[in-house]
């Protein structure tokens, strides 16, 4: 990884460790939040590259419409969706209900 790559993760990371117990937060939002061009898909290669890093609750990025895209990254069939309803965040089909009103913006 390059140290510009790392440097990215690593700011993607800082915003992740900000979101709230109980909100969420999505790809794009946290790309927009760091000002740059680079691509909501980017921050989902730097959350898929933190698995293990108990420091980084990768379980509250989701995609912009609150489906858990990301879910296959966790171990266990449905470990994602269970950190999150151990928030009180419900989940149908491997989406948020109510996504808005648990939806946390970084700014």
């Amino acid at each position: 990884m390059s140290n510009s790559q790392e440097s990215f993760f690593e700011r993607v990371y800082e915003i992740a460790r900000q979101i709230p117990y109980g909100r969420v937060t999505s790809y794009g939002a946290i790309a927009k939040a760091l000002g740059t061009a680079r691509s909501a898909r980017m921050v989902g290669w730097a959350m898929n590259a933190c698995h293990g890093r108990a420091d980084v609750p990768a379980h509250r990025v989701v995609n912009r419409k609150g489906i858990l895209t990301g879910k296959h990254h966790f171990e266990g069939t449905n470990l994602m969706q269970q950190l999150l309803e151990s928030e009180g965040i419900t989940i149908v089909d491997n989406q948020i209900i109510n996504f808005e009103s648990h939806f946390w913006e970084p700014m």
